[in-house]
């Protein structure tokens, strides 16, 4: 049965020269791919287009998998505690601007004296009447 090979890693210098081969000295693809032992054309041509565009920085290894930060380490616990503490701080502040809001309005309603008749008294007596 046939072995499958898979990709082949090519180091930095391998590349470099390669690149440089086929753009600055005008060497053929083929000719840079059996000096070398490249096996994919489509190899050979990304590299001398990144070659172009970006000169030999681009065709430097790039760093593979998730980048290392903050967002990927848990946080300490008492980062985490203060957090908490801030959103209840949030919440409660919230809740005293609500109940503010609430107290006025009954206040003025009663300074008005236009007080709403609560939707149960209404319900209620209508049960009581036997309009329902």
């Amino acid at each position: 049965m046939g072995e499958h090979k898979g990709n082949k890693a090519y180091d930095y210098e391998t590349k470099l020269a390669a690149a440089r081969d086929h753009v600055e000295r005008g060497l053929t693809k083929a000719e840079v791919m059996a000096r070398y032992g490249i096996a994919s054309i489509t190899a050979l041509e990304r590299w001398c287009l990144e070659y172009r565009t970006g000169g030999p920085e681009a065709l430097r290894p790039k760093p593979k998998g998730r980048p290392r930060g903050a967002k990927s380490k848990p946080k300490s616990a008492p980062d985490r505690e203060r957090e908490l503490e801030e959103e209840e701080n949030a919440y409660l502040k919230a809740k005293v601007v609500y109940l503010g809001k609430v107290n006025a309005l009954l206040a003025e309603r009663s300074a008005t004296g236009t007080e709403r008749r609560s939707s149960r008294r209404w319900r209620g007596s209508a049960i009581r009447s036997g309009a329902c």
